[in-house]
């Protein structure tokens, strides 16, 4: 193992990811009856420019208003890109107006660090200017081919940032790619042609303590196409995917819960290895298979996230 080493950023149960327009209010209230682990009300992409300024005003209503803590809910903020005039305006009004509220900051088609940077001096400057007590983290959306080419270096820029997320739709729009699905697998490649870019955002997460999200997949009337999306990424070893409709929540709810039986067999592993190290040995057998340390590690990392998805669903 090597002396370096990045410490996990917060830990959050992150299975599912609702996105709620802040245009449309009539969807909030609606949102905390979903069984999401995370919301986070958009003030980018899903917002007309019209609406932009009393999108802003009802998220902020929603986040101190609507008891969202109290559903076991994390919450986020996704606020206009940095190129935008309105971006300083989201940042300086919703934690001026609502911080104490807000878990963290999603930040759109994040390229390089100073975006990540830019973003991170406000929020300092905002909280000292406040009072706040709670520290508010950075997410940041992968997004383009500019953001990928910088991922290692964006997963380092901020002891704020947290998680970052694949936006497909907009990183396909940026590599050219021929498609017009969001999420969506293109029958001319042979495989899943978002594999290379979830594997490389994934490992920038792990290597400096990072959560991994998937993002949306665009058909809500094809629930089997989003399990099979969500099994991928959870193969990948990312931790949750998001939801554009409420019908998905329950589907990432499952798909990156580990089951019982999974949940039984690391903990099996755990003790078979533990009752080895007592014999002075490093290795055992379990269920006609070698385990050694790299097993524990691995059954490790399931019995954390089954105990963290019990503590949530206790709330």
């Amino acid at each position: 193992m090597s002396h370096t080493r990045y410490e996990p950023a917060t830990q959050r149960v992150q299975r599912s990811e609702l996105a709620v327009p802040g245009s449309n209010p009539g969807m909030f209230e609606k949102a905390l009856k979903t069984g999401v682990d995370f919301v986070f009300l958009d003030l980018e992409d899903a917002v007309a420019p019209d609406d932009k300024i009393p999108a802003r005003k009802n998220v902020i209503e929603a986040l101190n208003d609507l008891d969202w803590k109290g559903h076991g809910i994390t919450m986020s903020v996704r606020i206009n890109g940095i190129d935008t005039h309105y971006m300083y305006r989201d940042v300086v009004e919703v934690v001026e107006q609502a911080g104490g509220n807000l878990d963290t900051i999603l930040i759109p088609k994040t390229g390089t660090p100073g975006d990540v940077y830019m973003v991170d001096a406000m929020l300092t400057q905002i909280e000292e200017a406040m009072g706040l007590k709670k520290q508010i983290g950075i997410e940041c959306l992968i997004e383009t081919a500019l953001g990928m080419a910088n991922v290692e270096a964006i997963a380092t820029s901020s002891k704020r940032l947290e998680a970052l997320h694949f936006g497909v739709a907009d990183y396909a729009a940026s590599n050219r790619a021929r498609t017009t699905n969001i999420g969506g697998l293109n029958p001319d490649y042979p495989g899943d042609q978002w594999h290379a870019a979830l594997t490389r955002m994934t490992v920038a997460c792990r290597a400096f303590g990072l959560r991994p999200i998937d993002g949306p997949f665009g058909d809500f009337k094809d629930p089997d196409g989003y399990v099979l999306a969500a099994k991928r990424a959870a193969a990948l070893g990312l931790e949750g995917k998001w939801a554009i409709h409420p019908s998905q929540v329950a589907l990432a709810n499952d798909v990156f819960s580990p089951p019982p039986a999974e949940v039984d067999k690391a903990k099996r592993i755990l003790v078979a290895l533990e009752e080895a190290a007592a014999q002075g040995k490093g290795a055992a057998s379990l269920d006609g298979r070698l385990i050694d340390a790299a097993s524990a590690r691995m059954a490790d990392n399931v019995v954390r996230a089954a105990a963290a998805i019990a503590a949530k669903s206790a709330i």
